[in-house]
């Protein structure tokens, strides 16, 4: 009885209880953050996702941060140009005479190094886009590495080369930075008392042995995998075609042994470019095993649920995927498929803590 302890077994009575009050505390907060570990293969929209998350559940972009994206715009802009202007060489496409200066200029130019958009520059890269040889090699982009953003910021090119320009939003979503290393963004939910810590790692081949110091106390694997790459080929490698390498790196991720307890979460992203793309190229040409659209479905309905069933196939049969079809640049698309899978998330954590 309390009554016939000594003063000092009182004192380590008290500190045991403070001890395990701490420890209690500690171990809510360490369950109020639910680490999420986002992978896929380069160019799925990893990054995209973030700044979405960011602009929904975060701080947004202010003013000054949308200013800080300017000279990445103008460097992907170079660079689309300059690998058309490459491809056309390789493609044996030609151009109007008189924009072959036009064009040797803008070879001559460091994309790397681009810090703002000169008018001359601005004005070059607008006639050559409007070049019959530049818009017969932009229709055969899937033989060639090209960034997705490039017919969108190329209708923008007035807008962008403006001296007061600052980029939106929208122009934020589209750049095309490559990930490399780990990066880690905190997300909180103030009306669940919850932090979301989503990590971000590069997604091309070489940045992939860096995904070990992401594994430990993962609780959910978000797999973004870009439907619309079903006819396109690595920038690592181009007798590999893009698809095949993201569903064999998602059956490698869910067999590994660091996994087997984390929940899976698979966004076939990119659907907008998908249902555009199959309407050109033809799905069957690359997977014969795809049968067509049936009489109640449209070719795009198709070819997304072939998508979605060479994924699922290569998981257990006793392992939860959760899926969703995602356009990573439609920020209200993407903020409804958060609040689906932010619940299932949840979920898991309260079930993670009940057994531990």
């Amino acid at each position: 009885m309390a009554c016939f302890l000594s003063g000092e077994e009182r004192e380590a009575q008290r500190i045991n209880k403070e001890i395990d009050r701490q420890l209690k505390r500690s171990k809510t907060v360490l369950h109020r953050e639910i680490k999420l570990l986002l992978l896929g293969t380069g160019e799925s929209g990893k990054s995209t996702f973030v700044k979405q998350m960011r602009i929904i559940h975060g701080n947004g972009y202010s003013s000054k941060d949308r200013s800080d994206f300017g000279q990445y715009i103008f460097q992907n802009i170079f660079t689309s140009m300059q690998n058309i202007l490459e491809a056309m060489n390789k493609l044996d496409i030609p151009m109007a005479e008189e924009n072959k200066p036009r064009a040797a200029a803008i070879e001559a130019v460091t994309a790397d190094l681009v810090a703002e958009m000169l008018p001359e520059h601005a004005e070059m890269l607008a006639e050559l886009w409007l070049d019959e040889g530049v818009q017969a090699c932009y229709s055969r982009r899937r033989e060639y590495q090209l960034s997705t953003s490039t017919e969108y910021y190329f209708n923008s090119l007035k807008r962008v080369a403006d001296p007061e320009f600052l980029p939106t939003v929208e122009d934020v979503l589209r750049v095309r930075i490559p990930t490399t290393g780990l990066n880690e963004y905190p997300f909180d939910f103030t009306s669940r008392r919850v932090r979301f810590r989503v990590i971000d790692v590069g997604g091309q081949r070489s940045e992939r042995r860096k995904w070990i110091h992401c594994f430990e106390n993962v609780l959910s694997i978000i797999f973004l995998a870009a439907m619309s790459e079903y006819d396109e080929v690595l920038v690592e490698d181009d007798t590999q075609n893009r698809l095949e390498e993201s569903l064999a790196l998602f059956e490698n991720i869910l067999t590994a042994k660091w996994f087997q307890r984390s929940s899976f979460i698979l966004f076939l992203n990119k659907k907008d470019l998908l249902e555009e793309k199959v309407k050109n190229s033809d799905l069957r040409k690359y997977f014969p095993e795809f049968e067509g659209a049936e009489e109640d479905q449209t070719d795009e309905e198709a070819a997304k649920e072939f998508i979605r069933d060479m994924y699922l196939a290569v998981a257990d049969t006793d392992r939860d995927i959760f899926w969703h079809y995602t356009c990573a640049t439609d920020t209200e698309n993407i903020r409804f498929v958060f609040d689906s899978v932010k619940e299932t998330l949840i979920t898991k954590a309260i079930e993670t803590i009940a057994l531990t």
